[in-house]
């Protein structure tokens, strides 16, 4: 955690290539929420839960091309990202690349320390990239 809400994303980005514990970036609350590409955690017992699993089941973790846009008030901040994400499962020995997408909320602590009270990774679907396949294309 750092002083402002761009170190602290760009500190969690460090955390997570180096598998890192990554539990003490996200408030302390039960209304703590993180998606992830396959999981939704609510709460922060289940969040630092299954942060946990994903630290001990995975490695190799590389966040490539990562320019958050931050948006900082006095004791909240929002932020998105488009970047690439990859690393290994360790019990399937596979490894995956995703382009991701990132939105998140931040708040800050009386320290002066900012912690995600959200984050959302999401990756595109290939079908609905195309203006062809856009669900929310009126033109025609």
């Amino acid at each position: 955690m750092k002083d402002d809400a761009a170190e602290t994303i760009a500190a969690y980005y460090e955390a997570l290539e180096a598998s890192e514990p990554l539990s003490p970036f996200f408030a302390e609350s039960l209304s703590t929420v993180k998606i992830g590409l396959s999981e939704q955690l609510v709460g922060y017992p289940d969040v630092a839960d299954g942060l946990a699993e994903q630290t001990a089941t995975t490695a190799d973790w590389r966040v490539e091309n990562a320019d958050p846009s931050v948006t900082e008030r006095e004791s909240f901040a929002w932020f998105h990202d488009r970047l690439t994400l990859a690393w290994t499962d360790t019990t399937l020995d596979t490894d995956y690349e995703f382009d991701t997408r990132w939105t998140g909320t931040l708040e800050a602590n009386p320290d002066g320390t900012w912690q995600f009270v959200s984050l959302h990774v999401s990756s595109p679907s290939a079908e609905l990239e195309d203006a062809a396949n856009d669900l929310f294309s009126w033109d025609g």
